[in-house]
């Protein structure tokens, strides 16, 4: 699958997904929610799959938490 806010790779039987959103410090919209279930969901009977390793892409943050700019907009 594809995936437009996250970049995924089995490295050594990890499964180690990275936040790609290193412009909004790696805030956490809907999309990138969806996409990190769906990764995981997807993983989860891969025997090539130990462990899983999740981190962000930049240098300034792992995650700044909630993108509040889109989730205010949610029910």
């Amino acid at each position: 699958m594809n995936y437009q806010n996250i970049l995924v790779e089995v490295r050594d039987l990890v499964l180690v997904v990275t936040i790609n959103r290193a412009e909004k410090l790696n805030a956490l919209n809907k999309q990138t929610l969806d996409e990190l279930a769906a990764v995981l969901v997807e993983n989860a009977q891969n025997a090539e799959v130990r462990g899983v390793l999740i981190t962000g892409a930049g240098e300034k943050a792992f995650v700044a938490g909630a993108d509040f700019s889109e989730f205010s907009s949610f029910n």
